[in-house]
């Protein structure tokens, strides 16, 4: 019941805000038609509470009815109780999932050609009957929908709310004027808890006299496209299935299999169609969906923007939402690399580079980063340097293995221990996975040196294979069961872990090795530079391309079996008397099952990937272990990719998804840009990639963008400039202002408009992918363009242009070669 309380909570939040009429408070006189149809939703959706009600009621009724069948103690009655339990508990939990805002939409329906009716309760035609329409052009509306979240029958089975992924739902997104089918208005609801705020319609069949009870039909706004786009955006995504269009429709409904690529421009609404698609083909085949869907966003910010879409349409759990610099568990990127070093850490290069470095970190001749040499000549390894760091015992030697066994002395020398080394590298297992190969090839040798082959070969000749396996087996167990035996399998073959090879890296002597006829001496440099950050252990701060790495380092090495999960200890007595179903438990947060599901899956059914012309060769690899039978989603735009090298990821990107077929779509309008700053960012376009068309913005605002210089262009003239404009925006928007600088100005900025309130964000220009906000301050253009290389600094620069959805400031410094009307060079004619 706690959903009612909410859902009562938000109502009354609602009322003191004093959003929109209420049932029963006239408007204006001007607005009294849309009062009243304001009236006319309230109604039904009252009805609609109260039938969820019912509904729960229900259930919490079959729950304690389940309970009492439990006090008869048979076995049958035991069954008959959990499996009760466990469907009224399922209904009963999703029902108070879905209680809050979820009814959205209504389609008011021509007759259709025939009268069959669906499951819903809706009628399945599609086309309107022959005699639908009069013949003057008057019609009368047959039947009614409303969609929303889930489906809500009446006692009578009559749909008062479809559900927005059933059949009978898709007109409400699929109806144009060019092709209306049956619909004849769309009406978007606009409500808060129990209260309805607002109504908006389109009409898509206007050349029809329609009636709706005998009474004409009423059309209320301005379309419902236009007043979703015009209101204020906040930092967590919108929920747009009532807006969803009509080319992207078909996306979102496309067949699951094989790959299916999205592309698109700024504001074609890439990243909401990728989420509502993971929600309708869950909804479409949940079984086999089971086994989850990942979506991967480039970003945190971006992942914070979208996480709330697909919980508030009804699949929660079933969905991860993931940035790429979270993929790999326990690891989180926090820190950036330049672009030089972006560009080494993301080519395919770099398999080979990890290839040599995961078994390079065994070989006892490499330098470590530190250490003494030990007696005898032997270096110190990577993992005797960790041990003398941690202040633990002295690290066993690894250049030297002895032995005793049988009464003998047995030792290897450095020699056959390299040469052993080498034969167990030989193979193309995960380095941790040959570790008992390992044990194994240093008993033979041990075996060879003992002597005891000859009396073995001995009994084999006599015919006594028996005696001569048990005189190996005593052996083996003689020398296994030796504390210095395993202390010296341990160290000359210990467990690697990624960061610990990331961190071996780090060292430029080393890493020379590795990088040998793959890398230039310079980019080296640059890498093992970048990768001290992580520090001697590798748990200091990572980038998202430092996570890449992590990942192929784990494939490189395999990863050790985890722990099995502890569980509670079995009671009879609760089998007995059912208590364990019936005690209640504290239900899972959000959070808490995302990081569960997490934890356990390794691969998914299926990938969504977002903001794909971003990815590198090495990033295609990491999300392509994890949909290795996955059905895809790739949704893109080639205009705004910071990748300088598209073949190499094209290359990649077809590797991860491989020889699967491919079924492509493009969406072609703008809903977020006025045709004002659209027409702006296209300057940016035409110079970047001049053969790529801008999609077609829908709408106009008469308002242009605001071009301002920093006088003097000193740190202190800029800081003011920014600032200024941000307060400006702030008293003209109602929503927020996104200030977009570039990557090494980002924390600057921050500094800046700190204190300017919660409506602000300050951001570095490639953090701003995929982010919308209702004004921009686009902080010096020309330091964003080269801030990467040529044709990425200009993709960077228009997805910066592109984030605004109602005004749009540029300030500008002398670098920016502005024109005596403040315009830059860059954004000129």
């Amino acid at each position: 019941m706690a959903a009612q309380d909410a859902a009562v909570d938000s109502a009354g939040g609602a009322a003191e805000s004093g959003t929109g009429p209420g049932p029963g408070v006239p408007g204006p006189a001007d607005d009294s038609a849309r009062a009243r149809e304001i009236d006319v939703e309230q109604h039904h959706l009252d009805r609609v509470y109260r039938r969820l009600e019912e509904k729960i009621h229900e259930a919490e009724f079959l729950m304690a009815d389940a309970a009492k069948r439990g006090q008869v103690g048979t076995p049958g009655a035991l069954a008959e109780r959990d499996a009760q339990v466990y469907r009224a508990g399922v209904h009963l939990s999703r029902l108070n999932n879905e209680f809050e805002d979820f009814l959205f939409g209504r389609i008011d329906l021509l007759a259709g050609k025939d009268g069959k009716k669906g499951p819903d309760g809706a009628y399945t035609s599609v086309e309107p009957a022959d005699d639908a329409v009069r013949p003057d052009a008057s019609a009368d509306i047959a039947e009614t929908l409303h969609i929303g979240r889930i489906g809500v029958l009446d006692a009578d089975y009559s749909p008062l709310v479809i559900d927005w992924r059933a059949p009978a739902a898709a007109p409400f997104y699929r109806s144009t004027p060019v092709d209306p089918g049956r619909v004849v208005r769309r009406r978007v609801i606009r409500s808060k808890g129990r209260r309805v705020l607002g109504v908006e319609d389109d009409l898509m069949r206007p050349e029809l006299t329609a009636a709706l009870d005998g009474a004409p039909l009423p059309v209320i706004g301005d379309g419902a496209l236009m007043a979703a786009l015009g209101q204020a955006r906040g930092h967590t995504m919108r929920d747009i299935v009532a807006s969803i269009q009509a080319e992207q429709d078909v996306v979102i409904r496309a067949p699951a299999a094989s790959v299916t690529e999205v592309s698109g421009g700024p504001g074609t609404g890439k990243t909401a169609v990728a989420l509502h698609r993971a929600a309708y083909l869950l909804y479409q085949d949940r079984r086999r969906y089971a086994g989850g869907i990942l979506v991967v966003s480039p970003t945190p910010l971006l992942v914070a923007y979208t996480e709330g879409v697909l919980p508030s349409l009804g699949e929660e759990g079933q969905v991860a939402v993931r940035a790429l610099g979270s993929l790999v568990e326990g690891a989180e990127a926090t820190a950036y690399d330049d672009p030089a070093v972006a560009r080494i850490k993301g080519s395919e290069r770099m398999t080979r580079v990890l290839r040599k470095a995961a078994r390079g970190a065994l070989d006892s001749g490499a330098p470590a980063s530190a250490g003494p040499a030990r007696p005898g000549g032997g270096q110190a390894t990577l993992d005797d340097a960790a041990d003398e760091e941690s202040g633990g015992a002295p690290a066993v030697r690894t250049d030297r293995l002895r032995v005793v066994a049988f009464g003998r002395r047995l030792e290897l020398d450095a020699d056959e221990l390299h040469r052993i080394r080498q034969a167990v590298l030989g193979g193309t297992a995960p380095v941790n996975m040959l570790r008992p190969r390992a044990r194994r090839l240093l008993l033979d040798a041990l075996w060879a040196r003992s002597g005891a082959t000859a009396r073995a070969d001995e009994y084999r000749s006599q015919g006594d294979a028996e005696l001569a396996a048990e005189l190996r087996g005593g052996f083996d167990e003689d020398v296994s069961s030796e504390d210095a035996f395993q202390a010296f399998l341990d160290a000359w073959w210990p467990e690697l872990t990624p960061r610990r090879v990331l961190a071996a890296m780090a060292d430029e002597r080393r890493l020379s090795r590795w990088t040998r006829r793959v890398l230039t001496p310079g980019e080296t440099r640059r890498l093992a530079r970048s990768l001290r950050r992580a520090g001697r252990d590798g748990t200091g701060p990572l980038s998202v391309h430092d996570v890449a790495l992590l990942d192929e380092l784990d494939a490189l090495l395999g990863t050790p079996p985890r722990p099995a999960r502890t569980r509670r200890e079995f009671d009879p007595l609760d089998a007995l008397t059912g208590l364990e179903e019936l005690m209640p438990q504290r239900e899972e947060t959000q959070r808490e099952r995302a990081e569960r599901l997490a934890a356990e899956r390794t691969e998914y059914a299926h990938v969504i990937v977002d903001e794909a012309q971003d990815l590198t060769p090495m990033q295609w690899r990491m999300i392509g272990r994890r949909g290795r039978t996955a059905t895809w989603t790739v949704v893109g735009d080639p205009a705004q990719s910071s990748w300088p090298d598209e073949e190499e990821a094209a290359a990649a990107r077809d590797e991860a998804l491989g020889r699967r077929q491919r079924r492509r779509f493009t969406l072609t309008v703008n809903y977020r840009n006025p045709a004002e700053i659209a027409e702006l960012a296209a300057k940016v376009l035409a110079l970047a990639m001049p053969s790529a068309e801008s999609p077609r913005a829908v709408r106009s605002t008469g308002v242009r963008p605001r071009f301002r210089v920093a006088a003097g262009g000193s740190g202190a003239a800029l800081a003011d400039a920014v600032r200024e404009e941000t307060r400006r925006l702030l008293d003209t928007v109602d929503g927020t202002v996104g200030v977009v600088a570039s990557m090494d100005r980002r924390a600057e900025v921050a500094r800046w408009v700190a204190g300017l309130g919660g409506r602000v964000v300050a951001l570095g220009s490639l953090e701003a992918k995929g982010l919308e906000y209702d004004a921009t301050v686009l902080v010096s253009p020309a330091e964003i363009a080269d801030g990467q290389a040529a044709s990425v600094g200009l993709r960077t620069l228009y997805v910066a242009l592109t984030r605004a959805t109602q005004q749009l400031t540029v300030v500008s410094t002398p670098k920016d070669e502005p024109d005596a009307d403040g315009v830059p060079d860059l954004l000129r004619d």
